[in-house]
């Protein structure tokens, strides 16, 4: 919405506004590019000129909607599914990704399946065995050993940590 108010303002038209990329009907002149760039910042955004840029940014925003976002799971293959999306070879992608960002597009996702489990544990609705299925880990050991490599902790310790520390707090 900030996107498309910000557009309106400097009287440019678009054809679409979506999470991360904007379709400008008109090219921008460099006054409009500035003053669209200052508005942005404003409210925390940031404008990306760069196509590099824009594609890890995209990359970001697949796996982001994949783990939070999607209750159906993936009939292919990850790289197989990122490839198609974004319409480039995998191969080309992770090597801008690990470039870019100094860590491969397999740590990032890993990374985000951890901060989603632990949400979930945080959440204490569902137990290790439903919160592996729900995100698709092979068994719950699998889910543990990834969990203790990215945290140091196991998920039945990261919960005893998290519900010790709100005991804490209520004896304050």
């Amino acid at each position: 919405m900030v996107v498309k108010e910000e557009l309106s303002k400097l009287g440019l038209r678009y054809t679409a506004v979506e999470l991360g990329e904007a379709e400008v009907l008109e090219d921008v002149s460099a006054e409009q590019h500035g003053r669209l760039q200052a508005a942005l910042l404003k409210w925390g955004l940031e404008l990306m000129d760069d196509k590099k840029s824009v594609l890890i940014q995209q990359i970001k925003t697949v796996i982001i909607e994949l783990i939070h976002y999607s209750e159906e799971p993936l009939a292919i293959k990850f790289s197989e599914f990122l490839s198609q999306k974004l319409n480039h070879d995998y191969t080309y992608l992770a090597n801008l990704f690990s470039e870019v960002q100094g860590t491969t597009i397999e740590k990032f996702f890993i990374a985000h399946k951890i901060e989603r489990v632990k949400e979930l544990l945080v959440y204490d609705e569902l137990n290790l065995t439903e919160i592996a299925d729900l995100m698709y880990y092979s068994s719950v050991s699998h889910l543990s050993t990834q969990f203790k490599k990215v945290t140091g902790l196991t998920p039945s310790h990261f919960k005893q940590l998290r519900n010790k520390r709100r005991s804490m707090l209520n004896d304050v």
